[in-house]
């Protein structure tokens, strides 16, 4: 089960084998986080090659599985269980070494209390919210969108579009029809790189994403819509509402209006930050 863990504020995509009861981490975000490093995937390569160089066996204990990228699109992503990552760890010489190591230890503690008591699994979502300075309000609205998303992406599972890979396809429809923007765009106009954008949207962009995944869902239902092509159709058709309010003599609120408020909020918080 694929999940975002963080490290002072620093995603690690996460792997939770049920098998196995064993974590894998993304071997390239711990390298960024360790490292500091703004290219994180020459490190590694780089890396790679001394291991294989000296005959280390870490090489391979590497397992690759399929994580979310910045694009919104999921990869082949070099992943390693806790004993090996540990391993790895001490090849690389970082102050963060050790407050690493202690949050790996944190991490596998916690997972064994979700399981106890899946309830804390919501806890600690809200606990890094909290570190992220988000407000009650906006936690309330995230974790309300979360599960109006968990019932789109559920609907999808069922209906044939079963390669979670897949998702992205529809999942970069619904917010162009309102933003004019994929996901990609999208957090390329937030400034962000491997950060969950769901996390750094404002409450009202939380709302009208809820809004547009719940209407796709119902579309969805109501159509009957079944593999991929036709889903991502239901993604399309949710912004029918447009035309209505055409009829209706309201003013349609145009997909560029999005950036450039976006952009105009967005300088002003700076501007206030700064003075």
């Amino acid at each position: 089960m694929p999940d975002v863990r963080l490290f002072e504020e620093k995603k690690v995509r996460t792997y939770w084998d049920a098998d196995l009861g064993t974590w894998f981490f993304s071997v390239i975000d711990v390298i960024e986080i360790l490292t500091g490093s703004t290219i994180p995937k020459r490190y590694w390569s780089d890396l790679k090659k001394k291991l294989i160089k000296e005959g280390s066996q870490l090489y391979d204990k590497i397992v690759q599985l399929k994580f979310e990228a910045a694009d919104g699109k999921k990869y082949s992503t070099d992943c390693l269980d806790t004993p090996n990552l540990l391993r790895l760890i001490q090849s690389i010489p970082s102050p963060k070494a050790e407050p690493f190591k202690q949050w790996l230890a944190k991490v596998g503690y916690e997972r064994m209390q979700e399981i106890a008591d899946p309830a804390q699994s919501l806890d600690r979502a809200r606990e890094n919210w909290q570190k992220l300075g988000r407000s009650e309000k906006w936690i309330q609205q995230r974790m309300t969108g979360q599960e109006t998303r968990n019932k789109l992406t559920d609907y999808w599972k069922q209906s044939g579009v079963e390669k979670s890979d897949e998702f992205a396809l529809p999942t970069n429809i619904i917010p162009q029809e309102w933003t004019g923007l994929t996901v990609k765009k999208h957090k390329d106009l937030k400034g962000l790189k491997s950060q969950n954008l769901r996390d750094h949207i404002s409450e009202a962009e939380l709302i009208f994403t809820a809004l547009a995944e719940l209407s796709t869902r119902q579309i969805a239902e109501t159509e009957e819509a079944q593999g991929l092509q036709a889903n991502a159709v239901a993604s399309k058709r949710w912004s029918g509402c447009k035309e209505r309010q055409k009829r209706a003599g309201k003013p349609n609120r145009k997909k560029r209006d999005y950036q450039r408020e976006f952009l105009t909020s967005r300088k002003g918080e700076e501007k206030r930050q700064v003075t």
